[in-house]
């Protein structure tokens, strides 16, 4: 650095003007030597921008900030290696928002050699843990402007991280401007994820504040430059760093491995920033493009079956934010989850959640072969049980209310209804909570058994499902009894208690898989027919696990019957069944109506079809 009086203070530009003639001066001998002067508006910084000719006759062009110190009369021009690295000094350059283990960090890199450059609290934090820091505004001889927005995005940061090592045009550049080298970038960004869904939400203002700029394109430089650059984003990485730092032998996977890592961890955040940007923009659930974070939470044993490998990922879309389900269950015991626990765990507790009354759900295969609601759950297990004893056994077992000690007790003593001797087995209870001691008993039923302790899942949920080359998305599912009307179309009118058992029945069916139809009475499943390619076929099925307890009960199916004379509907009537609950809307309805008029059974229309596939 060297400085120069003003004559006067009254005249920064005069000023200014002088130093540029010094300059010029000073650089007389040069061949060629064109210089500009430019004053930034509004601003005592003035640029010079030095051209000279090269051995080569081209053209170098540079620019030097020439800026008033802290004297009224002085004004400075730093020379061109002030703060630049010496050849060969090893640089690491660190901006954090979360600082854990930061300090671990830095004390590591500077036992190692390092010089370390650093950004606002990071350099604070890191100088309060005794480690020495080179200033971003030092190295930059620019101050950091416009609240923190323009911190790092200057040549001299960009040069030294962007630069190709093996390119001798690049190095060649960086020596000419002065730039040091990067050889390490530890970055992580402004906390999007945790102001915008943070309790009481954020104002618009102050969630486009919080969108980080300058780290991702740090991140992203040196990911791109990864050969050169080692890029870190995640503080747990730390410590291999260190260690892959200590070795003599370079690592190019590893290398390449924490690029992958950082360019992951940008576009997470950029798909956090898009999803917000878009729902604060437009009421359509279905934007042009969508793209969704997932997390790995685990490595599975394999996946439907021992041949497919497999993994069980979390969603990390803001819409997704502590919203329950099962992904972010609690498991207590037993062992890790499969593929298939997955499927079955989540199509119980989705349906459980839905029965407003204690209530419990067996499932087997992601169909519900028992459901049962009653004030003393345990009667409504022994009930949900007794449904389907033979699908039950080996199935998944869940509830809406606490397991308490009296039920652990029942779910782990009670025996199967087939012979009464066989004590039920399940792969996994799961609850909204525990007692301790419920869960005490549980755990020493089995140390297979997967206990889980679930959220119930919010309404209004995005619902993706993949095809070939594709994805489907829609609504989800969340019609409720309470939300429909349920229309008499026949001439008989349904018992307050039949109609009851209708609505517990529609609410059932809507979880069991097309073609669907479930036989309710006492708000207990007698029997289900799932998965058959005719509704004829399901009904049949429903009705030979109902028995004789078909009498007086409510079907229900998740759609229109096309047929009924000597079909479906004229089958049901047979049985003896009270009513019946469809959405209607096939050309034949009349005869459906026709039908249970003949017989006198009750005949409800919805106007809302539940197809699950």
């Amino acid at each position: 650095m060297f400085s120069l009086s003003a004559a006067s203070s009254a005249s920064t530009a005069a000023a200014a003007a002088a130093v540029v003639n010094t300059v010029q001066q000073s650089l007389s001998t040069v061949p060629s030597a064109v210089l500009r002067k430019q004053r930034t508006p509004g601003s005592s910084i003035f640029w010079v921008q030095v051209q000279t000719a090269a051995a080569s006759s081209s053209l170098r062009s540079r620019f030097c900030p020439v800026k008033a110190m802290s004297h009224p009369q002085t004004l400075s021009v730093p020379t061109d290696d002030s703060h630049s690295s010496a050849p060969g000094k090893k640089q690491a350059l660190i901006s954090l928002s979360d600082k854990k283990d930061l300090a671990v960090l830095g004390t590591g890199l500077q036992e190692l050699g390092y010089k370390i450059v650093s950004t606002g609290g990071t350099a604070t934090a890191l100088e309060k843990a005794g480690v020495s820091v080179t200033k971003v505004e030092q190295l930059t001889s620019f101050p950091e402007m416009l609240d923190g927005r323009v911190k790092t995005l200057h040549p001299n940061v960009h040069g030294g991280i962007l630069a190709r090592r093996d390119q001798k045009h690049h190095m060649e550049a960086l020596n000419e401007h002065g730039i040091g080298t990067f050889d390490i970038v530890v970055v992580n960004l402004y906390p999007f994820y945790d102001k915008v869904t943070s309790a009481g939400g954020i104002a618009f203002e102050d969630g486009i504040e919080n969108i980080d700029i300058g780290g991702p394109t740090m991140i992203r430089a040196a990911a791109k430059n990864h050969k050169d650059v080692l890029v870190v984003v995640d503080s747990e990485d730390y410590p291999a760093l260190l260690e892959f730092l200590k070795g003599n032998q370079d690592d190019e996977q590893f290398r390449r491995k924490l690029a992958w890592k950082a360019f992951q961890h940008v576009a997470s955040y950029d798909s956090a920033v898009s999803e917000w940007l878009w729902k604060r923009t437009s009421e359509d659930k279905f934007p042009p493009n969508l793209t969704v974070p997932l997390s790995l939470k685990s490595s599975l044993r394999y996946g439907e079956n021992p041949h497919q490998k497999a993994a069980f990922y979390v969603d990390k879309s803001l819409s997704e934010f502590n919203t329950g389900g099962i992904a972010t269950a609690i498991q207590h015991h037993g062992k890790e989850m499969s593929y298939n626990n997955y499927l079955d765990a989540d199509a119980a507790w989705n349906c459980v959640s839905e029965f407003k009354n204690p209530t419990c759900v067996v499932v087997k295969h992601t169909n519900p072969c028992g459901v049962a609601s009653r004030d003393d759950i345990l009667e409504a297990y022994r009930l949900a049980v007794k449904a389907d004893p033979v699908s039950a056994f080996g199935g998944i077992v869940a509830f809406n209310i606490e397991v308490d000690e009296a039920l652990a007790k029942e779910i782990r003593e009670f025996r199967s209804p087939t012979d009464g001797e066989t004590r039920m087995f399940y792969e996994i209870v799961v609850a909204p909570k525990y007692t301790k001691k419920g869960l005490e008993i549980l755990r020493g039923k089995s140390k297979t058994l997967r206990i889980l302790e679930a959220n119930k899942n919010e309404k209004g949920k995005l619902s993706l499902r993949q095809v070939g080359g594709g994805w489907l998305a829609q609504d989800s599912d969340d019609v409720t009894p309470q939300d429909i009307q349920f229309n008499v179309v026949s001439d008989k009118t349904p018992t307050e208690n039949e109609l009851h058992d209708a609505e517990f029945a529609w609410l059932c069916v809507k979880h069991v898989k097309s073609n669907a139809i479930v036989i309710v009475k006492n708000n207990c499943m007698l029997g289900m027919g799932s998965g058959q390619p005719n509704r004829l076929e399901s009904l049949r099925i429903a009705m030979r696990k109902a028995g004789d307890e078909v009498k007086g009960a409510a079907l229900a199916s998740d759609a229109f019957f096309p047929f009924a004379w000597k079909d479906a509907v004229e089958e049901a009537c047979e049985s003896g069944v009270g009513v019946i609950a469809e959405p209607g809307g096939s050309i034949r309805d009349k005869d459906a109506i026709d039908c249970c008029n003949k017989y006198g059974v009750s005949l409800l229309f919805t106007n809302v079809r539940h197809f699950r596939h």
